[in-house]
């Protein structure tokens, strides 16, 4: 079930706390950063596109000084994770399940769950199909469903900024983009959309080394591919696991309406707004970030 590796390559290792692991789950196997006493709570991180686990890497540190067990994955499709080829084990569902079963890894039945970007809507689907494998819910700039498909049919503004997501749904076309001019497509995603610090070259060198392995762009790409041919709306509406919704309101892909829309989806919800930062909040305000999710997750 948990077979340990070393690191073996300078995409997985960083100053980080903690090691490489892989974690057979949901028929493949996961690469994911551990750090923190396996005695301790359990908080797992999630990132989003087009990163991978170290996207996270200036949060596991806090973490593990607040007393927490941190796991980090790469998600089905990044980096040093399998990387399946059909388009249909990108759904949400096995997104979801995948969390489930890396969860059971450490010998848990629940854990508190942080998700950013698409790593947020995986934790939304997480709390929504498996409820009670969530103890805590912390979500970054990453929208409800229910509240996202609201904002995609009323409001013309959601549906301009999401049009990266419709050329996503092409074959071959959108992988040779993205791979042009050494990824500047994908540099452009995040030092285009984020203030001048966010991403340095060390960092931008990291996800290119992660977006070189074979089948990685593809694999990043069916989320989207996957999301639109393959719907699978949650059996309920509603998080009861307390949550904690931040959001960076200078977001050029998510329109800060989705914010207020998905707090009110939240039986116990607290929401925290950053006026002055962007869609990539964990790189620009990680201390505070940091200090929110400590707090939130202490209860």
């Amino acid at each position: 079930m948990d077979a340990t590796k070393p690191a073996v390559d300078s995409a997985s290792l960083s100053t980080t706390v903690g090691n490489s692991t892989f974690r057979s789950v949901n028929g493949l196997q996961l690469h994911a950063r551990v750090a923190g006493d396996p005695d301790d709570p359990l908080v797992v991180l999630l990132h989003g596109f087009p990163e991978f686990w170290y996207g996270w890497h200036e949060m596991i540190e806090p973490l593990v000084e607040d007393g927490f067990r941190v796991l980090a994955p790469d998600q089905r499709g990044y980096n040093r994770s399998e990387k399946p080829e059909s388009v249909r084990a990108y759904r949400r569902p096995e997104l979801a399940r995948d969390v489930v079963e890396l969860i059971a890894t450490e010998s848990r039945d629940t854990a508190a769950v942080v998700g950013h970007d698409w790593g947020g809507i995986v934790a939304w689907e997480l709390a929504l199909r498996y409820p009670q494998v969530v103890d805590r819910l912390a979500v970054v700039n990453a929208p409800h469903p229910t509240a996202f498909r609201r904002q995609l049919l009323s409001n013309p503004d959601q549906i301009r900024r999401s049009w990266y997501a419709y050329t996503f749904q092409l074959p071959w076309l959108p992988e040779r983009v993205c791979r042009y001019d050494d990824f500047r497509v994908l540099e452009r995603a995040l030092r285009g959309t984020a203030d001048s610090e966010a991403f340095s070259d060390a960092d931008l060198e990291r996800y290119r080394r992660a977006w070189r392995r074979e089948g990685a762009l593809t694999g990043m790409l069916n989320w989207y591919r996957a999301n639109a041919r393959y719907p699978s709306p949650p059996p309920r509406d509603r998080v009861d696991a307390p949550t904690l919704v931040a959001w960076g309101e200078e977001d050029t892909a998510l329109v800060p309406e989705l914010a207020i829309d998905s707090y009110d989806h939240c039986t116990d919800g607290r929401l925290e707004l950053f006026p002055d930062a962007s869609h990539w909040l964990p790189r620009e305000k990680p201390d505070r970030l940091a200090e929110l999710l400590c707090e939130h997750l202490d209860g």
